[in-house]
């Protein structure tokens, strides 16, 4: 494939868009300054490092090395979707919930792709398992995050009318019932968005990166495709697995509301 290969010096003209965002900042007291910088130098050395770490996975194409690297991807993901909660649960349901149906939901959808439509040999093979992986666990995120958080929220706010509804003698989900479709919707509404803007608004990184690398266009939109029915196959799985474990947890087994297993709301 012909591709144009890009020096620092190109990277850095690029990252003057970033100053600029800075500056702007600055002027108008938006405060932002400081966030910019911190994820502007955060994210050159997580991509640096991942390039190193890939390039060792490639050259090793071991199961156990690859395999731990997805785990680690995880875990990392786990701890942000905890990070983004207003009102996390307590204790290790705070991490677990959210690290547990990712790694269920991305896994499933992941390793369903590689034996089934792209099919490399092996098919353990880090140099498609681990980009796959990270494009549809970086998507299922936001699903759970947002989802978790909105259930979280309305579970608060919709105390009385929860109660009621268990007092009448109504299940856990049936008092549940318009907070877990609020949540699921909030979790999805991402993907949707974005598979419904595909094409006509945006070309999605991944088809992008191919043309530029010299791959056919219709090459490029077929595995463009296949990529968002994946992502949004992950992000459904994993949005449900978590909306449901959170409304279980919220919840005990004589179905009465939980709030207790709240922690405070953070700030900021």
């Amino acid at each position: 494939m012909d591709y144009i290969p890009l020096s620092y010096g190109d990277v850095a003209i690029a990252s003057l868009l970033v100053v600029v965002n800075g500056l702007l900042s600055l002027a108008l007291d938006l405060g932002l300054e400081r966030r910019l910088a911190v994820a502007s130098a955060r994210m050159v050395v997580q991509l640096v490092l991942v390039g190193m770490v890939l390039t060792t996975l490639f050259a090793l194409v071991s199961p156990w090395w690859t395999v731990l690297t997805a785990l680690v991807m995880v875990a990392f993901a786990g701890r942000e979707v905890m990070a983004r909660q207003e009102r996390a649960l307590k204790g290790w349901w705070a991490y677990g919930l959210g690290t547990a149906t990712m790694l269920l939901a991305a896994g499933v959808v992941t390793t369903l792709a590689l034996t089934t439509q792209i099919r490399p040999d092996p098919w353990y093979d880090p140099r498609y398992l681990i980009p796959l992986l990270g494009m549809i666990l970086g998507n299922t995120m936001n699903g759970i995050s947002l989802g978790l958080n909105t259930l979280a929220t309305a579970a608060v706010r919709e105390r009385a009318a929860i109660e009621a509804r268990l007092a009448l003698g109504g299940t856990r989900w049936q008092a549940f019932g318009p907070m877990l479709r609020q949540a699921l919707r909030s979790g999805l509404m991402p993907i949707v968005n974005t598979m419904s803007a595909t094409g006509l608004v945006s070309l999605p990184g991944m088809m992008t990166g191919q043309i530029l690398g010299g791959v056919a266009p219709q090459e490029a939109v077929k595995y463009q495709i296949l990529i968002l029915f994946l992502i949004a196959g992950g992000t459904g799985f994993g949005v449900l697995a978590a909306v449901l474990g959170g409304v279980a947890r919220l919840t005990d087994e004589r179905h009465r509301l939980r709030l207790d297993r709240l922690g405070p709301l953070r700030k900021g």
